[in-house]
């Protein structure tokens, strides 16, 4: 019997409806359920096939279990490693390489010292920083936003420098990345599931986030659905997320990526919407019943994205 286990938090609708999907189609030897954790052994688990991971970005603990069971056999779905790794200023530049269109950023040091650090431990960075070139590539209006993160937290829309001066204070010890402003005349957020499995929604940002998702909006040109489709490949396929979200920003009709990091994507129907919740609940089923089926017990059975692949097929 292969176990198909999610691992969640404070979700209340797609967990549960996940597991009923897996199970109603009664895949010989395929069983889904919530993960149970008793006890984790170093290189001893091999309990699930598949883990669905919903949570391990806010729970270090769990992070370390999928890791341990990765190590064991299970196919963590996203890669925890690789999740580990990245951040979103890296997912920007190596979307540069795919050839997917980006609002210019730039990546700032925190505004307060990170802990057990003084002044002496920043002699490399030049003081003062080039602001001026910093501020005439971006431009203002701009955001700026934590280089690892989501869910919309920490946030700023700033109209000059005198904003960003005040508000890069009030950040902390995170780390930014200050990014161009796309004025634009669509928005779509788009899931990608299995790296071929895509939904485009149209969605609007400045929405409370209950009614972000757009019902019977405007018809949408078919050229601009399918580049949308083929940049949400490239980008899912480089950086290897099975399940993740890809969002841009039209602007004089073309697609730019706005965010797309997102390997614990909302997925709760109040949020989503029946028709997209749907969907996303029957192809992460899908993907998974798929996933359980090619997992090999006591081998790695993870997916890595093509810069990993073509990076370690170099010799």
């Amino acid at each position: 019997m292969k176990k198909i286990g999610i691992l969640f938090g404070m979700e209340d609708t797609f967990p549960q409806a996940f597991i009923d999907r897996v199970n109603s189609k009664n895949e010989k030897g395929i069983i889904a359920e919530a993960v149970a954790i008793e006890k984790v052994v170093q290189n001893q688990d091999g309990e699930y096939a598949v883990i669905i991971d919903r949570i391990s970005q806010d729970v270090p603990f769990y992070r370390a279990y999928l890791k341990n069971a990765a190590l064991t056999g299970t196919n963590v779905i996203n890669n925890p490693f690789w999740w580990s790794a990245d951040d979103k200023f890296f997912n920007n530049a190596l979307a540069d390489t795919l050839g997917v269109p980006l609002p210019n950023t730039v990546i700032l040091p925190s505004a307060e010292h990170p802990t057990d650090t003084t002044g002496k431990s920043f002699r490399n960075l030049k003081y003062p920083m080039d602001w001026e070139g910093i501020f005439d590539y971006i431009g203002f209006p701009a955001y700026m936003k934590p280089y690892a993160g989501g869910g919309w937290k920490n946030v700023y829309r700033l109209e000059n420098k005198e904003e960003f001066w005040e508000k890069h204070q009030e950040t902390g010890q995170l780390v930014m990345m200050l990014q161009e402003e796309i004025v634009f005349t669509e928005y779509f957020r788009v899931y990608c599931l299995g790296c071929k499995a895509v939904r485009i929604m149209q969605y609007e940002p400045r929405n409370p986030h209950h009614l972000r998702y757009v019902i019977d909006g405007p018809p949408v040109d078919k050229k601009l659905l399918a580049t949308i489709k083929d940049y949400t490949l490239r980008l899912c396929k480089g950086l290897g997320y099975d399940f993740n979200t890809v969002e841009f920003a039209v602007r004089d009709g073309i697609p730019y990526a706005i965010d797309f990091g997102n390997p614990a994507p909302d997925a709760e129907l109040t949020s989503v919407g029946a028709e997209n919740f749907e969907w996303v609940v029957e192809e992460a089923a899908k993907m998974a019943i798929a996933a359980a089926k090619k997992q090999k017990p006591g081998k790695i059975n993870l997916t890595w994205g093509t810069f990993i692949k073509d990076a370690v097929a170099v010799k």
